[in-house]
């Protein structure tokens, strides 16, 4: 198995049979964060204080085992009050049923749907498992990006842990959207496109930088 940014990145049967759902859809719910309601009808940005930040996601499943590329982007876009059609980013994108390539296919999306060539790059975390570096990296670059309104797309692969103890595996690779987070960073805020009966969730983001790890992710 390659272990650099660009190996294929298909959400795997495998994978959905641990999270305990077939994808049936796309199913669309409105989710804020686990700990506030908002309006389903607008994107939603909850300051609680200088350590907690939520943004407001107008959620939808991908339709298919493949699209967890465009889905998480759509997600990720939704926050600023955007509704991309999934079937137009996966052409972008370049997703087969191999899946979406590479966070590199990802990041030049979320620059043209933003509008500005450079709201987003790719940060790559190469290694086996992600350092004290790279998680400090990544937990600083998570608040600046929700911080500016934004979410942060992540390529990740394996088996983590969220806090509530429930286990999400994807050993094929798969894409999720980080939309908040908790406690300056520490946890943050998923929505995960694959199956809308586990949407959101949060994780540290030690959890979060060891499974981006070999992979990479799209931030500000």
């Amino acid at each position: 198995m390659r272990t650099d940014l660009i190996r294929k990145t298909a959400l795997t049967a495998a994978g959905l049979a641990f999270t305990g759902g077939a994808i049936a859809g796309p199913v669309t719910t409105a989710f804020a964060a686990p700990t506030t309601s908002k309006p389903a009808t607008q994107t939603q940005t909850d300051r609680k204080d200088h350590g907690d930040r939520e943004l407001g996601v107008r959620y939808e499943a991908q339709p298919n085992f493949y699209y967890c590329g465009p889905a998480a982007t759509r997600n990720a876009l939704s926050v600023q009050g955007k509704n991309i059609n999934v079937d137009d980013m996966a052409k972008e994108m370049g997703t087969t049923e191999a899946g979406t390539n590479s966070i590199n296919d990802i990041t030049p999306v979320l620059n043209k749907e933003t509008g500005k060539t450079n709201a987003y790059r790719s940060v790559e975390i190469s290694t086996p498992d992600a350092d004290a570096k790279q998680t400090d990296t990544l937990r600083a670059n998570i608040v600046k990006t929700v911080d500016n309104g934004r979410a942060v797309v992540a390529n990740i692969a394996g088996t983590s842990t969220d806090t509530n103890g429930t286990t999400h595996s994807y050993e094929g690779g798969h894409y999720i959207s980080v939309v908040g987070y908790h406690d300056n960073g520490n946890t943050v805020t998923i929505a995960d496109s694959a199956d809308p009966n586990t949407a959101a969730y949060q994780i540290t983001v030690e959890h979060l930088a060891d499974w981006i790890a070999t992979r990479g992710y799209a931030t500000s």
